[in-house]
């Protein structure tokens, strides 16, 4: 239903804003991205072969290029950040230092961000168009070609950092990003200036030196892509490197000055879930799949499967120390049907008897 009286695009863009930060978004922000040349980097990214798997990041080549090609009549890109911090730094490093334990990117401790960030973008779009009247938009979260860190840097929501990530002054890299493709002839917002200056610390913190330099990440060597997107067996050269992270890596991040000013969520369904909060690699490596599937229902976990998650595992337990329970649980799982666990834990159990 069209309202009696539309409000004018500036009135819009201060009810966006009003409205984003209600639904528990930090800052949103509006362009109208340029992206050729950032689909050129792309492209030469692709052609040295650092996506290594990620297959998906060659397709739609154009429609990550041009935002109208992938959602015709847009006119505008509205970028959202949500910060999904929900314990402290000092809690990550914690974990990180313990080797019986598991360490898994902070941002998959909660629920499937997938989920949380399409309901409340569907929500802002209901707004809009409540003071609007019916308008032609489509939202996205790392859900489709699109080239998110980019255009969020085009509309000055922050600014590219030495390890490809988005940072924000007063906020850091510890966020969601989300976005509306939509005509609404909203106002437009300018870049900001970068603020890394000469600091390379996300660089030189890499246990796999997958960050080859200022804005170059080999995917192949990233912690991140060898935890959740490579399917077969991880190198075993990079395997003692992985020590006890699990699913995902923020080393670049906990290290970057900007993340101590990262935001705690607002949003409860990022509070890390029970299962996950404190226990010991032991624990972890003897869920069965069908424990598996139910304890992590709803996570972003969930979708590198069960065999994935011992392959994981074993090797953060060869990493870690040779005690009587870490070797007993890796003896379980050596005839285990599946030959890539296997392998993992083989090798495990070689690294502790060295």
């Amino acid at each position: 239903m069209i309202p009696a009286a539309p409000l004018s695009p500036h009135a819009l863009k201060t009810l966006l804003t009003q409205a984003a930060l209600e639904l528990g978004f930090d800052a949103v922000r509006v362009t109208q991205p340029d992206l050729r040349e950032a689909s050129a980097r792309l492209q030469d990214w692709l052609a040295a072969g650092h996506h290594g798997e990620m297959s998906f990041m060659r397709q739609h080549a154009e429609l990550r290029a041009d935002p109208e090609a992938l959602h015709p009549g847009t006119l505008r890109v509205v970028s959202v950040c949500m910060p999904y911090l929900t314990t402290s730094l000092e809690d990550a490093e914690a974990t990180l230092s313990d080797g019986r334990r598991g360490y898994i990117s902070r941002y998959a401790l909660g629920r499937d961000y997938h989920k949380v960030l399409r309901s409340r973008l569907q929500r802002l779009a209901d707004r809009l168009a409540q003071h609007w009247g019916p308008f032609n938009y489509r939202v996205f979260t790392d859900s489709a070609p699109v080239l998110e860190v980019e255009i969020a840097r085009q509309g000055g929501l922050g600014w590219r950092g030495k390890h490809t990530l988005l940072l924000r002054r007063g906020a850091g890299s510890l966020f969601f990003l989300g976005e509306i493709y939509t005509d609404l002839p909203l106002p437009l917002d300018p870049v900001v200036e970068e603020h890394c200056g000469t600091c390379r610390s996300c660089i030189d913190v890499c246990p796999t030196q997958a960050i080859l330099g200022p804005y170059q990440l080999d995917a192949q060597r990233c912690i991140s892509y060898l935890t959740i997107e490579l399917k077969g067996a991880i190198p075993e050269a990079l395997r003692p490197l992985i020590g006890n992270r699990i699913y995902g890596c923020d080393d670049c991040q906990l290290v970057c000055p900007w993340n101590r000013f990262a935001q705690q969520s607002r949003i409860p369904d990022f509070a890390p879930r029970a299962a996950l909060r404190a226990d010991p690699l032991v624990t972890l490596f003897s869920w069965s799949e069908a424990q598996f599937n139910e304890r992590l229902a709803g996570s972003a976990i969930r979708r590198i499967g069960h065999e994935r998650w011992l392959r994981n595992i074993a090797v953060a337990l060869g990493n870690g120390p040779p005690d009587p329970d870490a070797i007993a649980a890796l003896n379980q799982r050596r005839d285990h049907p599946s030959a890539l666990v296997r392998e993992h834990v083989n090798w495990a159990l070689r690294r502790l008897s060295e």
